[in-house]
This record gives C-alpha cells, structure tokens and sequence, in this order.
C-alpha cells in the first residue's frame, strides 16, 4: 500500500502531559514496527531541549507520537514548521482547533455535524451552582484521553452543589466545558489518508465493563469491549463515517484521526452527536486506530507508513508556503 523509500526517521514521543504513558506505548510500538519494515528510528523522549535533539538527529521526517499538549496542540507543530522538519499528523492550525472542544464545534457545527450544546465554566462557580441541569458533563476544554471527565448525575454524586472537597477536574482546571449528558452507546471511527485521498475504516462500540469510558477503561487491558464492526443499524454506521470523514477534511487532519460519539438509540438518528476528534490517536495494542485498520486489512506497520507518507506528500505540496 506504501512506496517508501528507507527513512531516518525521528519517532518522538513521552513528554510532560498526562497522557505521557499512552505516548510511550505508542511511540514504541511504531519504532518497531517501522524498523521492521527497514527504516532507521532514532527515539526521542521530548523535552525542553527537544529542537536541539530534533536538529542533531537531522531526520527525514518526525513521526509525532506524543498526546495532549504541548504535542497536539499546535506547539510542537510550530517549533516543527519553522525548523522545516516534515512531520506527521495534523499540522498548527487544524491541531490549536482541535485539541480546544469549544472551537471544534464552531467549525463543525455550521457544517451540519450534530453535537452536544455547552458552555465555558468557571471551576470555582460550581461549588455555588450547577451550570445547567442534571446531569451533565464537566471536562477540560483541551485534554484528550477522557483525561479529567466527570459525570454530575441527578443523586448529587459529588455534592448538590458540588462540594468544594469533591474531587472532580474543577481541582487541576480553571476553566471547564459543561454540556449535556448523553445517554446511549459509545461509538468511534477512524479515518486514514491514502494517496487517493482520505478513507473512514470503520465503526466501534466501546463497552466498559463498569463506568464510563475514561482513561483507565481505554488502557487497561479487560476493561472495555471493542465491538469492531459496531452492531448499529446501517444508517446509523453510514451516519457516523460520513461525520467522521467531514470533520477530518473540515478540520484539515492528516494521516489520521479519529472521531468519537455518543448514541441515544431510542432517537435514532436524532440521537446521534459527535463529541470531539482527536487529531493524534493512541498507536498502543489497545487503540482504535490500529484495531479499525486491521479490520480493513491494514497491517500495523503499513499504517505507521501510510502515516508517514501522508506527512511527506504534505510538506512537499506546501514547502516553503505556510500550513493549511
């Protein structure tokens, strides 16, 4: 599916975020997995000095394999553009839209794709009253992973108001995303560029075994179901890769991303919204992105190539103009 020549590439992954240890999984599974296919990978575990790493390497290309910021959320992309390293995934400005929910829906929104009202939130005002009625869900406007995510339920599970002891993302955020609570299924796809252009794979039903789909549940192996292809009507699946592939062309993703939902069946399509789209999915064994590439007959390593030629058909196609 790939015709790459053999590549140095740098494969740059860990970090300060929170989602630090899914970056070392996934940055040392696509390290192998490139190697096995011939490339030489140089590994780097980011930090302050990274530009200087990056420079000494002198890589053909940065595989980005770091989560949240400041890998996803523009920062590295700059430093990377004006060093005039090709790179991979989305670029600055697609990755600020992104990685900030509330952005994200003023560009999705007005182009039909269905989500979740919400509104900004002071962390210090919800220990005086509720932003909206329960329930309702409070997560930081710019993490990923379902990195600090609270569900206020109607039994005051944190306190009616919410306790000023309750621990919850109002400790560690000024700021937070209120929107309402869904109910229903959790599905997600995935899209993948090729040569001819952008491809959506396929859908998943993601069932935690207890709780919510949150940071544990994605990574600790028995947690949750993958339910690859999602038993969905067809409609429903149709719907959902038709979402999934407009927000990445929308957006202006590149190599991959993957676009997250929650399902009220019993409002059939009118019960489906669009969450967010995550502009660098996880590469570990647990992830979606390789799970839905293998279900389309997509090796793990041909999608780490795929990834990388999508990066250096971009930089060549806008080398010395600025980043779309």
């Amino acid at each position: 599916m790939t015709d790459l020549p053999k590549l140095h590439i740098v494969v740059l992954m860990g970090g300060w975020a929170n989602e630090r240890p899914v970056s070392l999984m996934s940055g040392e599974g696509i390290a192998k997995a490139l190697e096995e296919r011939g490339h030489r990978v140089t590994r780097i575990d980011m930090d302050r000095h990274v530009a200087a790493r990056i420079a000494e390497a002198a890589p053909d290309v940065v595989f980005n394999a770091l989560h949240g910021v400041p890998g996803e959320d523009g920062t590295v992309q700059g430093m990377l553009d004006l060093m005039g390293v090709p790179y991979t995934h989305s670029g600055l400005a697609t990755s600020v839209v992104a990685i900030d929910k509330q952005l994200t829906k003023q560009a999705l929104v007005p182009r039909g794709i269905p989500m979740p009202g919400g509104r900004i939130v002071k962390s210090a005002d919800l220990h005086q009253r509720d932003p909206m009625p329960r329930p309702y869900v409070l997560k930081p406007v710019n993490e990923g992973s379902s990195v600090g995510v609270a569900i206020v339920t109607d039994e005051g599970n944190y306190g009616n108001p919410i306790a000023a002891d309750a621990k919850g993302p109002w400790q560690d955020f000024a700021e937070l995303l209120a929107e309402p609570y869904i109910k229903g299924r959790e599905l997600t796809a995935a899209v993948v560029d090729f040569a001819d252009g952008p491809r959506a794979l396929a859908v998943t039903e993601l069932k935690p075994k207890s709780g919510f789909y949150d940071f544990d549940a994605k990574y600790t192996d028995g947690m949750t179901d993958h339910i690859c292809p999602a038993d969905i009507p067809p409609r429903i699946a149709e719907l959902c890769l038709e979402y999934t592939l407009t927000a990445h062309k929308v957006l202006g993703c590149r190599g991959t991303s993957r676009t997250d939902f929650r399902w009220d069946e019993e409002q059939g399509e009118d019960g489906l919204f669009v969450l967010e789209t995550n502009t660098q999915p996880g590469m570990t064994p647990l992830s979606l992105v390789p799970e839905q590439a293998r279900y389309a007959g997509i090796e793990y390593a041909t999608l780490c190539e795929l990834i990388v030629a999508a990066a250096l058909r971009d930089h060549a196609a806008r080398s010395g103009g600025k980043d779309g």
